[in-house]
């Protein structure tokens, strides 16, 4: 179905970042600057909230815009259009429902920030590129908005950049993300290929791959079929974008940003591009079991293993970056066993509570004048009460307690874990494990930082004072969302809402899968279970017996100092990929400075002898010639310049004397 406003919700953030840009720090002011940036958003919210009530009429149909053809090369044609559809509206709604509370909350925490105008260009650039991203009916399209990102991530994280730290954690997240988009880059062009040669159609548009899915279960590359091995490429453009094992290391870093751009990055936007991805082309996984058992088994150890980390962090925001990359690996372990509606969902009710979380964090550090360790903090409890409650509520929702958001969305992933043809026993208890060790640490975070005694400098806490409206507004919002943004989908033991999973099925492959209401229910139970000990078991360590920890570091010292350390994953990074890395750069070096400049130089050192030689042969020899000859004309021309006298005697006594010579010669030869 056509609709003529589609272009406008990625345009509209887009302009204003463009404006910003340019006219930010001499023809706008503080509050044009973050008005211009926070209504464009708001207005692209308004646009996908409209086109959501169009396609709920027609949810079969989707909405498209064809702008203008982008690429023509021969029978290869690539539009410039967008398409919205049941993923891809409950994406847009998000991205920009999100997106604007966090440009609402950052007119008030980056309110005294110099580089205000920049900061928000570089927001609504971000913003623009991923609603491209979600909206782009290609792989092309999708590509574009996926860079994109990537690139507003660099500036964004490194927007600071004049401290080193800062300035390398945006070059490190940008690096890392170009290894897994190269992967990403070759998955695109082994599907463009084999589709092309096989049946002619030289196309990335999805619903030209998805006509013709087929094709890529049936030809092979490597002995391996197309899907498969497509689907790895792009698994690995997933792991970089979203932070997976290997390519994990960047996300921790990002912290060096401002928080609301952990926020934006962590919650809604560039973090879930990558299972957007899966669930987008869920048509052509389900024909790689292969790839779906590698998928679900790196979100699985994904989950665990940045949830041992999380436990012993000390830092406000790295304590929820490692919670980012733990919940991530629960939404590629959806996708995983092929419950990619659960996934998506869970994306959801993520956006609502990790957002909270980080933004409940910004609040915090911008009441404690930038202080970020937990171990320094304590009683904050009656100094933030809005601050609490709303931190408080997100930390229940990510813990999984009912009826809190997460329980609904987390629950619904291990059931189809357990249940689903794809699913496996041994990554539910992966999953398990990692659920209650999330409310360990998430717990922890909250008796640290708002209960107990203050441990703060008395200087800082005479200072401590709530967050303005500006930022609290956006707190409460999407407090009340962690609460009930997870009631869209209720299990399917309850005869409730499950509005969801068959809102996304038009779209994305939906598998059910195959258990008794019973057995739903005691994994439920469990998993309530388990989320209940790990809070409890925190309020054990950290209010009843705080001296229990410290006894713990101490008897498995070795345990606590290789989680604290995040088992030295960087430093191995640092040993083995960047020291090759920067051999390969010396060597290379080496040889750019000896070889080929050596050869460079020798060539120079030759030339410049050639030249001597030829310019001693030219200025000796044919200068010398040349000078010779018109040394002898002009001699030859005075002596026969005499003959010109002008005396017509002279002339005839030369003419007789010279006829006289000839006729002796003539008859000294005759006789």
């Amino acid at each position: 179905m056509e609709t003529n406003t589609l272009w406008l919700i990625p345009a509209l953030p887009l302009f204003s970042a463009v404006v910003i840009r340019f006219f930010g720090k001499w023809a706008l002011n503080r509050k044009s600057v973050h008005f211009l940036a926070c209504a464009s958003v708001l207005a692209s919210f308004i646009l996908a909230l409209l086109a959501f009530f169009q396609l709920s009429h027609h949810p079969h149909e989707g909405l498209t815009q064809a702008l203008f053809p982008w690429i023509k090369v021969g029978t290869f044609e690539v539009w410039l259009r967008f398409h919205f559809d049941s993923l891809s509206s409950v994406m847009a709604l998000v991205v920009t429902g999100v997106g604007f509370l966090i440009h609402v909350y950052s007119t008030g925490y980056m309110s005294h920030e110099d580089e205000y105008p920049r900061y928000f260009s570089f927001l609504n650039l971000f913003m623009g590129m991923m609603l491209i991203l979600v909206l782009g009916d290609s792989l092309l399209l999708m590509f574009v908005g996926w860079e994109g990102v990537g690139l507003c991530s660099y500036f964004l994280i490194g927007f600071w950049f004049g401290d080193n730290a800062n300035a390398n954690a945006g070059k490190k997240a940008f690096l890392v993300n170009r290894i897994g988009d190269f992967g990403f880059l070759l998955g695109i062009l082994a599907l463009f290929w084999t589709l092309g040669t096989a049946t002619g159609i030289w196309s990335v548009d999805f619903s030209v791959l998805k006509e013709h899915v087929g094709v890529f279960g049936q030809a092979q590359i490597f002995g391996v079929t197309v899907a498969t091995l497509a689907t790895l490429l792009l698994f690995v453009g997933a792991t970089g974008k979203s932070a997976q094992i290997p390519l994990y290391v960047w996300l921790p870093d990002a912290m060096a940003g401002p928080t609301p751009v952990s926020a934006l990055i962590h919650a809604a936007t560039m973090v879930t591009a990558g299972v957007y991805m899966i669930a987008r082309l869920s048509f052509l996984f389900d024909l790689a079991p292969i790839t779906l058992g590698v998928v679900a088994t790196v979100g699985a150890l994904t989950a665990f293993f940045a949830a041992t980390i999380g436990l012993v962090q000390n830092d406000i925001k790295k304590v929820l970056a490692y919670s980012t990359v733990s919940q991530l690996g629960y939404m590629f372990l959806a996708c995983g066993v092929g419950a990619y509606a659960a996934g998506i969902f869970h994306l959801m009710t993520h956006a609502f509570f990790k957002a909270l979380l980080f933004l409940g964090a910004g609040s915090v550090i911008h009441a404690l004048d930038h202080e970020q360790d937990i171990r320094k903090m304590g009683g904050l409890k009656t100094k933030l009460p809005w601050t609490y409650m709303t931190f408080l509520a997100a930390t229940v929702a990510i813990a999984g307690i009912p009826p809190f958001a997460g329980f609904f969305s987390k629950d619904t992933i291990l059931w189809n874990v357990w249940a689903s043809p794809h699913g496996s026993k041994w990554l539910w208890v992966i999953g398990f494990v990692a659920a209650g060790m999330t409310a360990f640490y998430m717990f922890r975070l909250v008796f640290l930082t708002f209960h107990g005694v203050s441990r703060l400098d008395a200087e800082v806490d005479s200072k401590v004072h709530e967050s303005p409206k500006s930022m609290l507004i956006p707190l409460m919002i999407l407090g009340g969302l962690s609460v009930v943004g997870g009631w869209l989908w209720w299990p399917d033991f309850l005869p409730l809402s499950q509005m969801f999973p068959h809102w996304l099925e038009h779209s994305v492959m939906v598998h059910h899968p195959h258990g008794t209401h019973a057995a739903e229910i005691s994994l439920a139970l469990a998993s309530v279970g388990i989320a209940v000990g790990g809070i409890l078991l925190a309020r054990h360590f950290y209010l009843v017996n705080p001296e229990v920890p410290n006894q713990l570091r101490m008897k498995f010292r070795r345990t606590h100092r290789m989680l604290l350390e995040k088992y030295w994953v960087d430093e191995i990074y640092q040993a083995t990929v960047v020291r090759a890395v920067l051999i390969l750069a010396a060597l290379l070096a080496w040889f750019d400075r000896y070889v080929i400049d050596g050869f460079i130089h020798f060539l120079a050192w030759l030339t410049r002898i050639t030249a001597f030689v030829k310019g001693t042969f030219d200025r000796l020899v044919v200068d010398g010639l040349v000078n010779f000859m018109a040394a002898l004309s002009q001699y030859f021309g005075k002596q026969i310049r005499n003959l010109q006298t002008g005396h017509l005697q002279t002339y005839l006594g030369t003419m007789v004397s010279v006829m006289l010579a000839l006729f002796l010669v003539w008859t000294f030869f005759l006789i």
